[in-house]
């Protein structure tokens, strides 16, 4: 089975109390991941400061040893609240066995630029790998079957 990548931090940081305020106030959030087969799936919310913008995510899996960068997308239509956008990505991480993967969320817009980096500490997930389900005990072809009594 493919790797667990456990998140370090709340997966749904959009679901928390002024999420909302938090995107005003730094321009830029993590809104939720989820990890897939296919790596490390997620959504970025960003304030609507110019209509051309460019979100992308910095990850690593050695502790900034080395690093790659994956562009989000946005999704149509956006946040019913007409002051963000929504921007999907995609980690293609899916061999992280055993790694910490780390990330942090970048947003252009308008000649400047706003991370989102966990306060600090960076989007941290652990990899570890599955374990597939152990085979119970031979069971006797009958215990499924009536009591016999005698």
């Amino acid at each position: 089975p493919p790797p667990l990548l456990e998140p370090l931090f709340p997966p749904q940081p959009g679901a928390s109390p002024g999420f909302a305020e938090r995107v005003r106030q730094h321009k830029v959030r993590l809104e939720w991941v989820r990890a897939e087969p296919a790596g490390l799936r997620g959504a970025v919310r960003v304030l609507n400061l110019a209509y051309e913008k460019v979100v992308s995510v910095r990850y690593t899996l050695n502790g900034w040893a080395s690093c790659a960068e994956a562009p989000a997308t946005y999704q149509p239509p956006g946040p019913a609240d007409g002051i963000t956008d929504r921007f999907a990505f995609l980690l293609p991480v899916g061999a992280a066995a055993e790694a910490t993967l780390e990330f942090a969320v970048r947003y252009r817009v308008a000649g400047s630029e706003y991370w989102d980096n966990n306060e600090g500490k960076n989007y941290r997930l652990r990899g570890r790998q599955r374990v597939p389900p152990a085979a119970g005990p031979p069971q006797d072809p009958d215990s499924s079957a009536w009591i016999h009594f005698i």
